[in-house]
């Protein structure tokens, strides 16, 4: 497909420019374009809780649109980075929604941007005995976890 060699081709010259040298795969799932970017340098890629990798998603996403002059939504991965940050997000929440829930106490954590932020209320969303909140404006936002008092 077009929009597969289009988005290879200007990821891997993005990524070349930047003097790096990975191997770019790319495929359609699910009506999203997925790039997964394999090579020694992840962590320069990932940046710090992945905003480096946010950054190049929108900016790939801003370049590729452009030149297809429609709009389809393209995933970047580097070497598994998002499942492995999400498995992470998911165990920290169970953690925090116990300890919320064992000290009566509303836990504030973050901030996150809105992805991780939907990994967390969706985590906690089936405990009937918490629930949560995101505050604060701007793409960053913090996450309320409120333990819901049981006693009639």
């Amino acid at each position: 497909m077009e929009e597969i060699e289009i988005a290879k081709e200007l990821t891997t010259g993005l990524l070349n420019r930047m003097g790096l040298k990975p191997e770019v795969e790319a495929l359609y799932k699910e009506g999203t374009l997925n790039i997964e970017i394999k090579g020694d340098h992840e962590g320069i890629l990932i940046g710090k809780y992945g905003r480096t990798l946010e950054s190049l998603q929108i900016l790939i996403n801003k370049m590729v649109n452009k030149k297809l002059k429609t709009s389809i939504k393209i995933i970047i991965d580097i070497d598994n980075y998002r499942e492995r940050r999400s498995a992470n997000i998911i165990r920290m929440a169970q953690r925090l929604g116990e300890k919320a829930k064992r000290t009566s106490h509303s836990i504030t954590i973050g901030p996150f941007n809105a992805h991780d932020r939907r990994i967390i209320h969706l985590a906690l969303k089936e405990d009937p005995s918490l629930k949560t909140e995101s505050l604060g404006n701007g793409d960053l936002k913090e996450i309320r976890i409120i333990p819901i008092n049981q006693k009639g």
